[in-house]
């Protein structure tokens, strides 16, 4: 274990001991996540913050099916007016059933300004309220309206069209990949890149045969805080996907050719660490160009409870990178 991950434990007294049981509902979930670690989460990244005159904040809304969401939009703020940018359609995490634009905001303003993208971030309908496929449609739609909108955006498709989020929401984004490669709406403006931060791949009950060797991480951490198996069933059957539905387990979608390029990023100690490395090798040797980061010693979404330590700081610098390398800014090497 990550010796300073595991003096963060320590000190929270979760370690060596055994794992509180996870929430009865969602709304225990969301009220446990939002007054504990989202807070503090946001008051240690506030004083990082950019400029607050280098970018602009919007919040628009998207109309989708049986309603509408919102989407918050970051753009930069630079001398040429006319100048303008790529884009990253971002969906946060928190098991499709909690979490909000709220989450990673912070984080990603400072990405926004540094390297000149304009973000999506999504406020997608949440489960069980609103089960499966109610996330990837709402996804599905602002990713279209990004489209739809790239001039009051500011943003230039061709410079750099990214998809992309961490946990659920790398799940979602991996699925919006392939939908968007077969929807004729997107003929001539195509993703070119896809972040996939700690994704889920793979409902475990419909690993293929093939491949379910490989799959071992989610028995090896199955009480690893902050995220054991146990959490992980819970937050599947509040989603109530089925398990072989493509666009819930996009591992199983029959092909993976022509897909974007795809970073990925893996922690040690996640229950979800092998779908990362299952599905970047698929999408390799289906001929995407791909780059993973993995980081030993420390388990899933560990930099939103523990911010301060060095590898929740390497995080989300190679998140960073990642970016870049997506849109073609540094080397793969």
């Amino acid at each position: 274990m990550d010796p300073e991950f595991a003096a963060a434990l320590a000190k929270a007294g979760l370690i060596d001991s055994k794992p509180p049981p996870p929430p009865i509902t969602a709304a225990e979930a969301r009220i446990g996540f939002d007054t504990t670690v989202l807070k503090s989460y946001k008051a240690f990244l506030e004083p990082y913050l950019p400029p607050s005159n280098s970018y602009t904040v919007t919040d628009h809304s998207v109309p989708v099916e049986g309603g509408e969401i919102s989407v918050r939009s970051l753009v930069p703020v630079v001398d040429d007016k006319n100048e303008t940018f790529p884009v990253l359609v971002y969906l946060h995490g928190g098991g499709w059933t909690i979490g909000s634009v709220e989450l990673d905001d912070y984080v990603l303003r400072g990405y926004c300004v540094r390297q000149k993208i304009t973000i999506v971030n999504v406020e997608y309908r949440l489960a069980p309220e609103h089960p499966f496929p109610t996330a990837v449609d709402d996804c599905h739609a602002a990713l279209k309206w990004t489209v739809s909108n790239s001039a009051l955006l500011r943003v230039d498709l061709s410079k750099g069209f990214l998809v992309g989020g961490e946990s659920a929401g790398a799940n979602i984004a991996a699925a919006l990949t392939h939908i968007a490669r077969d929807d004729l709406f997107f003929e001539g403006q195509r993703l070119t890149g896809q972040l996939l931060c700690e994704p889920c791949v793979c409902h475990l009950a419909a690993y293929p045969e093939s491949l379910k060797s490989k799959f071992k991480s989610m028995t090896e951490f199955t009480v690893m805080p902050p995220l054991s198996k146990e959490m992980v069933e819970k937050f599947y059957g509040w989603y109530n996907a089925p398990p072989s539905d493509p666009r819930f387990s996009p591992l199983l979608y029959p092909s993976h050719q022509g897909l974007p390029r795809a970073y990925f990023q893996a922690m040690g100690f996640d229950p979800l660490r092998d779908d990362a490395i299952v599905y970047e090798e698929v999408l390799r040797e289906a001929g995407v160009e791909t780059k993973v980061d993995i980081y030993p010693g420390v388990s899933h979404g560990f930099y939103y409870g523990f911010p301060g330590i060095s590898a929740a700081a390497k995080v989300r610098e190679d998140a960073e990178q990642g970016i870049k390398w997506l849109l073609g800014r540094e080397s793969s090497a």
